[in-house]
């Protein structure tokens, strides 16, 4: 596979004008970050006021829209938008997709303060977990904004770029990123100036805005008018006091381990499932890389020391990390690097076949950018067009997974079923988005589609069919194996019933009659649900028939030899 990480037109357009500046965006679900790499030194950009953390906030007041700390007390403000994104298509105006287009707007403004040029141009970073719909958002809202996305990052991998450039580290680390909306973990492999990501997973709808919350319901027990932010509030308090008490209302650090918890639990579920991807144990990780401002809690830094039985490196600051890994990569792109990054894709992603089952093409974990094709043929004689239906998940029938995309290839030549020749290629660009095309070989006819972000189901019904991949697994595979024998059983016996109407002369003695009785048991054994009785069948009319179809091929032979057309 070849990864090209400088791009050769980039690098024109930098050294024709110097102060076409290339940033990197951590556009996160509570706060943003900005940040410059010159020199293969990366650092953050600060506001007028100092700050680099910018809250990702936006109102639309009547003197205009307002971002950042500005727009914080507005009571129509709008937060944590980036967990609604991939959904624009069915939410009203503002879309989440034109939130965060404000907020990339105000960040490149900061940067182009600060830096004293122009900035057109960006790497962007966005949860490993984010699917085709939320990446393609993210990708048109910097475009709303004026940037120019040189590629889309996942947080985890921009993490570990900027902490392995930095550091000089070799090995496999775990990347532990719990933010204010989402979690990741990838597990990264650095091999001398090469980061591979090897597992990832995640959730967009976990992070320390659920703890907030579960707080705030905790406290609203008995205090109903408690204000909406005291639960933020008393979480970061107790980062550094084991009780504190505000607006009247006191909690402990042991009542916020309590309540944190079933979201640590959550997050070393999915740690559990990345390391089960790899092959590979907590005991053989070089190092824990703590990501997101929620790892800055002492519970969360003990807790992942219990699961991962190591001390977390905690010597980058995990608010900015992520934004730090981004600048490098844009300084990467736009004046060439000798670091090459592969990274994956987070879910597995597929085609419909016959009874519904999920051919998967891209399989989940494999490195991007990546090409793959997969010959498909058809199902029944004469069939001159092939419905093409993209699917993105891990279960075994497009029922459980989310559908990104249909398209129709027409002008296939009317052949007998399983002679024509369909090439179907997946491609997953290096910011993650897929083109999906399929080509008639003998004809070359072709259909192409790029998936964009009006298909698909929102984020929790995304995650709630990764889990249930874990947890139906089994009997997916079952319930697969039934279907492929019914449909392999139901094409033999339309190809036999069409063969005996055909050349029903070539039937010797009682053959008609035995193989007309084994088809109608055959039949009526495909309405059961015993995969094992319709493959013993099946295989049992194939050997009845064995002789009447040798017949037919030397039919077909003797014919063409006597310059007689085949049927």
């Amino acid at each position: 596979m070849l990864i090209q990480i400088t791009d050769p037109s980039l690098q024109e357009t930098t050294t024709n004008h110097e102060t076409d500046l290339a940033i990197g965006i951590d556009l996160g679900t509570t706060h943003s970050v900005v940040a410059i790499s010159q020199n293969h030194t990366a650092r953050t950009i600060a506001s007028t006021i100092g700050e680099t953390l910018i809250p990702s906030v936006v109102a639309y007041t009547d003197q205009g829209i307002v971002t950042g700390r500005n727009a914080q007390a507005h009571p129509d403000a709008i937060k944590s938008i980036k967990r609604r994104m991939g959904q624009s298509a069915n939410t009203a105006s503002p879309s989440p997709l034109e939130v965060s287009a404000e907020i990339l707007k105000a960040l490149k403004i900061q940067a182009e303060e600060s830096l004293g040029a122009p900035v057109k141009r960006a790497v962007i970073t966005v949860p490993a977990y984010f699917d085709e719909g939320a990446r393609q958002e993210t990708k048109q809202a910097a475009e709303l904004a004026g940037i120019q996305v040189l590629r889309l990052i996942n947080e985890p991998t921009a993490a570990a770029l900027a902490y392995g450039l930095d550091q000089g580290v070799e090995g496999t680390y775990a990347v532990y990123d719990l933010g204010g909306g989402t979690f990741d973990i990838s597990l990264i492999r650095f091999t001398k100036g090469v980061f591979q990501v090897i597992a990832t997973g995640g959730d967009t709808q976990l992070g320390g805005d659920d703890i907030d919350a579960a707080i705030l319901d905790h406290v609203k027990q008995t205090t109903p008018q408690a204000p909406e932010t005291l639960g933020r509030a008393l979480k970061e308090a107790l980062s550094t006091e084991n009780s504190v008490t505000l607006d009247g209302i006191t909690l402990t650090r042991d009542q916020l381990h309590t309540l944190t918890q079933p979201f640590l639990k959550r997050t070393f579920a999915i740690c559990a499932n990345a390391l089960k991807d790899a092959a590979l144990s907590p005991k053989d990780l070089h190092g824990v890389i703590l990501v997101g401002g929620s790892t800055k809690m002492p519970f969360v830094q003990e807790s992942v020391e219990a699961y991962f039985g190591q001390k977390p490196l905690t010597n980058l600051n995990p608010d900015e990390v992520v934004a730090l890994g981004a600048a490098l990569q844009a300084e990467a792109l736009t004046h060439g690097s000798e670091t090459l990054l592969l990274d994956v894709t987070p879910l597995s992603l597929g085609l419909e076949t016959m009874g519904g089952i999920v051919e998967k093409i891209i399989h989940r974990n494999t490195p991007i950018p990546a090409a793959i094709s997969q010959i498909f043929t058809t199902y029944q004689d004469g069939q001159t067009a092939m419905k093409i239906h993209v699917v993105q998940g891990e279960r075994e029938f497009v029922k459980d997974c989310r559908s990104l995309a249909e398209f129709t290839l027409s002008g296939i030549p009317p052949l007998l079923a399983s002679i024509a020749r369909i090439q179907i290629t997946f491609r997953l660009d290096v910011d993650g988005l897929l083109s999906v095309s399929a080509q008639e070989l003998t004809t070359g006819v072709e259909q192409k589609v790029d998936i964009n972000a009006t298909y698909g189901l929102s984020h929790g019904d995304l995650l709630t069919m990764l889990r249930d991949s874990y947890a139906h697994g089994h009997e997916d595979i079952e319930e697969r194996l039934l279907v492929e024998s019914k449909v392999h059983s139901e094409q033999f016996l339309s190809m036999l019933e069409t063969a005996i109407a055909e050349d029903t002369d070539l039937l010797e003695g009682d053959e008609e009659i035995t193989i007309k009785n084994n088809i109608l048991l055959l039949k009526n054994i495909l309405k059961s649900s015993d995969k094992n009785a319709i493959k013993t069948q099946l295989e049992n009319l194939e050997r009845l028939s064995h002789s009447f179809a040798e017949r037919r091929i030397n039919r077909s032979i003797h014919r063409a030899l006597a310059g007689t057309s085949v049927k």
